[in-house]
């Protein structure tokens, strides 16, 4: 994966954060000149945390437009269509801090399900897990936040798929792992 720059990061961050602006305020914006790696086709989830409470978290696990419109895209549905939450009123946006996580593209954990707590490293993978016709995807940061192993990780992975905790454990279950390189805004 090409990393970004840190200056590329503090721009897509700006992105979100000015996006975030127009969605909800209706502030005007203009979105400035981008680099190259904009333009390519990457996965990418926004989040959105409130006084360190999540407060909308969506995104695109695979590459399916260029980063800039991606950005766009998740940056406006964290605020408004994250169903876990109501929509981000304009008078919560000072208190709203922003988080944007470029993925790499998912690759199938090749393993005896058995193994695949071993070949999962907490910090670095995310997670997605497929199976009985439901997904479900944790960013490499939540189980560091919480404290979890690689089977925690795992089983909580399962569960956010609406599965049972240990599906992992079933080798018509699919796993995947992916990468993600993480800027915040300082809170």
């Amino acid at each position: 994966m090409e990393l970004l720059t840190q200056v590329e990061g503090e721009l897509a961050l700006s992105h979100a954060r000015h996006v975030l602006h127009e969605h909800v305020a209706r502030e005007t914006y203009i979105e400035p000149e981008f680099s190259q790696i904009f333009s390519r086709k990457r996965g990418v989830f926004v989040t959105l945390t409130k006084k360190g409470h999540l407060r909308g978290c969506i995104g695109f696990p695979q590459a399916v437009m260029p980063l800039r419109d991606a950005i766009r895209e998740a940056a406006c549905s964290a605020a408004t269509d994250d169903p876990r939450f109501p929509a981000v009123s304009p008078k919560e946006l000072p208190d709203i801090c922003v988080e944007v996580t470029v993925l790499t593209e998912p690759v199938v954990l090749d393993a005896a399900p058995a193994d695949r707590p071993a070949l999962v490293v907490v910090g670095k993978h995310g997670l997605i897990v497929r199976g009985y016709g439901r997904s479900g995807l944790l960013l490499p940061q939540v189980p560091v936040e919480w404290g979890w192993n690689s089977t925690k990780f795992l089983d909580n992975t399962c569960m956010k798929a609406g599965l049972s905790e240990k599906c992992w454990q079933e080798p018509s279950v699919q796993v995947l792992t992916f990468e993600g390189q993480i800027f915040t805004e300082k809170s």
